[in-house]
């Protein structure tokens, strides 16, 4: 009698343990996708797509200046996908032997100046940003936004005095928003706010931004990450990119 319920226990405490293991195996798994923040809106929409069309998957987004990322990456952190605003920082990462096979270039970005909604200050050209009486913000050199400002202002041969350096587009387009910047340098895309407006840059002035992605060799999800790389560059991918504002590569 009392074999039987021993063997009774034992059979239960088995089908517990293989039950829990289903669980397990059958949830959803996760890609880890690293972004720079300027494809934020974009790359978060495509994000939802892809969930909806891949069931077991979840895609767990970490947007942040490309500058931001690579440190992230340099001190271990361990991510599938990797989508940068420049080629400078993706060349980089492949130095490092993270990127699994070569990096795509997915779209393209320009510079605008980014103004306070209704452009109260009344910029409308680079050379205005070298007025005293302008509080001017840009990235800092390290980030690639910051790069291309500095780009297009040493080809307009205009000089700046930024009262601020950010870390990231995100933090220079918030901050002209709540009116601690009259004006900054970003790209065309962030301007697209209820409480900013872009200023153009012409073209002879204006710096074309490549935006490159690539799976990571140290990834969990390496399948799941070419999936998920795939709809990037897909039609579907591009047509929500392009209603962002995004350029085609």
């Amino acid at each position: 009698m009392m074999f039987g319920k021993v063997r009774t226990a034992l059979v239960l405490a088995v089908l517990l343990a293989a039950s829990a293991c289903h669980r397990r195996t059958t949830g959803p798994h996760s890609i880890r996708v690293f972004a720079a923040a300027s494809l934020g809106a974009p790359i978060s929409a495509i994000a939802k797509v892809f969930e909806a069309q891949h069931p077991d998957l979840r895609v767990e987004l970490n947007f942040a200046g490309s500058a931001t990322l690579l440190m992230q990456l340099r001190e271990g952190a361990v991510a599938d996908l990797l989508a940068t605003a420049d080629e400078q920082s993706m060349a980089t990462v492949a130095t490092w032997d993270l990127t699994s096979g070569s990096p795509r270039i997915f779209a393209q970005n320009q510079l605008a100046i980014v103004v306070r909604k209704g452009n109260p200050k009344g910029i409308t050209a680079l050379k205005d940003l070298a007025r005293s009486d302008l509080a001017i913000g840009l990235c800092g050199p390290e980030v690639p936004a910051g790069r291309y400002a500095r780009e297009a202002l040493e080809t307009a041969k205009v000089t700046v005095h930024p009262r601020t350096l950010e870390t990231s587009v995100q933090a220079l387009v918030g901050k002209v928003s709540l009116g601690e910047l009259d004006a900054g340098i970003a790209y065309r895309t962030d301007a697209n706010r209820d409480s900013v407006a872009a200023v153009a840059i012409p073209n002879a002035h204006n710096v074309t931004v490549h935006y490159l992605i690539a799976t990571l060799s140290h990834g969990l999800q390496r399948s799941g990450a070419d999936a998920f790389c795939a709809m990037v560059l897909s039609k579907e991918g591009q047509d929500l990119l392009h209603a962002h504002g995004f350029l085609a590569p």
